[in-house]
């Protein structure tokens, strides 16, 4: 018998996930990956189109949520705990909107990844925080490179994901001794549909242009995998940082492009 058992809910009864993020690219894919593998999903985002085709799909839940807003997360929250225990929080949601240097950089556009970023992360974590406490849960960030190694044009995005990998490093050492796991999980180059055009308010020759001769960037499958593999450990086990790029790239300024 595991070390688990004894637990308020075992490992084994609570395979419910929460995704954030889940209409598109990463989110999506991890929607998509868990519930493959057996897992229970709520998949939460704000378009509810694509949560509803997602939900034909995968049979996951759609719940349509925006967690830059405090009433419609809670609402949601209210909703996925009524169901039953939750075993991971999955925090896709994000996004860069801009590459501005920081002397004329947007402050809307700052202040729209940080919204996201990290306030909506730190509200749903906070949410849920009592509840994986009870199933021996995890918290887990989707992160970036970007807030490991800062680049030009990107000081906006850098910083949120500097703040979201500190976020999630700070709520391990606060955790120690409790029954919760906090992992971060942080992507290179992945070529999805739309993080690029978004970033570049919907210039998509832009967006296709930083993909451009890289043989095999990351997919968004890559990174759901990822996800699975971590939240599937044993309960004891914390993959406190995953780093994963595409062979390709060596850093945000090293990257191999074919000619």
């Amino acid at each position: 018998m595991s070390q688990e058992s004894s637990s308020p809910v075992s490992s084994e009864s609570a395979r419910t996930a929460v995704v954030t993020g889940a209409s598109s690219g990463i989110g999506a894919a991890t929607v998509r990956t868990l519930t493959a593998a057996g897992w229970t999903v709520f998949a939460l985002a704000r378009r509810e189109a694509k949560l509803n085709a997602l939900a034909s799909e995968t049979g996951c839940t759609p719940i349509v949520t925006d967690i830059t807003d405090e009433e419609s997360t809670q609402a949601a929250v209210d909703r996925i705990l009524a169901a039953g225990p939750v075993k991971a929080l999955v925090n896709c949601a994000g996004g860069a909107i801009g590459k501005d240097p920081v002397a004329t950089a947007n402050l809307d556009d700052w202040r729209a990844m940080y919204e996201l970023n990290v306030l909506g992360t730190l509200r749903i974590t906070q949410k849920l925080l009592p509840a994986l406490k009870e199933s021996s849960g995890s918290v887990l960030v989707i992160s970036s490179t970007a807030g490991i190694e800062p680049y030009e044009g990107g000081a906006g995005y850098c910083a949120s994901k500097f703040a979201e990998r500190v976020m999630a490093r700070v709520l391990r050492l606060e955790l120690i001794g409790e029954p919760v796991r906090v992992i971060d999980i942080a992507p290179g180059m992945v070529h999805t549909d739309e993080f690029s055009v978004k970033r570049f308010h919907g210039d998509a020759a832009k967006a296709e242009a930083v993909y451009a001769g890289v043989p095999d960037p990351l997919k968004a499958e890559d990174i759901a995998e990822c996800v699975r593999w971590a939240l599937e450990q044993p309960d004891t086990v914390d993959v406190d940082q995953i780093v994963v790029r595409p062979r390709a790239e060596g850093s945000y300024t090293k990257v191999y492009r074919q000619a």
